[in-house]
């Protein structure tokens, strides 16, 4: 028996992540919005990555035996970007509705501080990522409530 045809269309989807980074956007040059989204886009990889070694390193099974989860060594050893607590994504995520958050030093910044503070966590953990990481998530013309809204 032959397949039905699919004839949903793609682009009402296309059309509602076109307006969602629209809105994202707001009054920021494309040219400086793709420094922002690149940079989430990679925090959520490194953070996925870690997250899957981490949770190997947890369980602590074969090669993992007797390892410590919080080592950065554990990860540089397994080219994974060691990734401190405060820049991992379900803090991020935990924290991207609360119009204040408290960061690591218990300063309160908004979710584009906590990103900033976030990148800088990471270069600070990953000599090979000092100096490359955009911190420009607390800049005035990204609205902190646009940030942390879900689309």
């Amino acid at each position: 028996m032959p397949k039905a045809k699919n004839n949903t269309k793609s682009e009402p989807f296309e059309a509602t992540l076109w307006q969602a980074a629209d809105k994202l956007r707001k009054n920021i040059d494309a040219a400086e919005y793709k420094h922002i989204v690149l940079g989430l886009i990679f925090l959520k990889y490194v953070s996925e990555a870690f997250e899957a070694l981490h949770a190997k390193l947890v369980k602590g099974e074969g090669e993992f035996a007797g390892a410590d989860p919080e080592e950065p060594n554990e990860y540089t050893a397994e080219k994974v970007f060691f990734v401190p607590s405060i820049a991992r994504w379900q803090t991020i995520s935990d924290n991207a509705k609360r119009l204040k958050s408290c960061s690591k030093n218990g300063k309160k910044v908004d979710i584009g501080g906590y990103l900033d503070e976030a990148m800088e966590a990471i270069e600070r953990q990953n000599i090979s990522l000092r100096g490359v990481l955009p911190t420009v998530y607390a800049r005035p013309n990204l609205v902190p409530r646009q940030s942390g809204r879900p689309y």
